[in-house]
C-alpha cells in the first residue's frame, strides 16, 4: 500500500528538520572548540541538547514513515516548538528565518492532520 502524498511530504519535511538540527549541532561543535573556559560547560550542554533534538526528530520522522499512529502526536509537538522558535526569531532576528520556520511548522502540522494522513495512520 502506498502512502498518501500528505504523509510522504510530512515525513520529508520532518527529516529535513532533523537534517537542519544536525547542521546546527555541527556548527555548535565548531563554536565549542573556540568557547571560553568559563562557558565551555554551557556550550557543550547546548550542543548535546541539539544532538538529542536531531535524533528525536529523526526517530519521529522514521516512525511516521512506518505509519505509526503514535508518532503523529510527537510530530505535532515538534512543530509547535518550531513555530515558537520562529516567533522568537521574528522578534529578535533574522525575521526571514522566523517566518520560514513558522510556515514550515504550520505546514508540517497541517500535513499530519489532513484526512489522507489520518486514514493512512489508521486513526480515521
Amino acid at each position: 500500500m502506498t502512502s498518501p502524498a500528505t504523509l510522504v511530504w510530512a515525513v520529508r519535511l520532518l527529516l529535513a528538520e532533523a537534517a537542519g538540527l544536525i547542521v546546527l549541532t555541527a556548527y555548535l561543535m565548531v563554536l565549542d572548540v573556540t568557547a571560553d573556559a568559563g562557558s565551555l560547560a554551557v556550550a557543550i550542554s547546548l550542543t548535546v541538547l541539539a544532538a538529542i533534538g536531531a535524533a528525536a526528530v529523526f526517530l519521529v520522522g522514521r516512525a511516521l514513515a512506518r505509519r505509526s499512529a503514535r508518532a503523529r502526536g510527537p510530530a505535532i509537538v515538534v512543530q509547535l516548538f518550531i513555530i515558537a522558535s520562529g516567533g522568537f526569531l521574528l522578534q529578535t532576528g533574522p525575521a526571514w528565518a522566523g517566518v520560514l520556520m513558522m510556515v514550515l511548522g504550520v505546514a508540517v502540522a497541517l500535513l499530519c492532520l489532513l484526512p489522507p494522513t489520518t486514514r493512512a495512520l489508521g486513526l480515521d
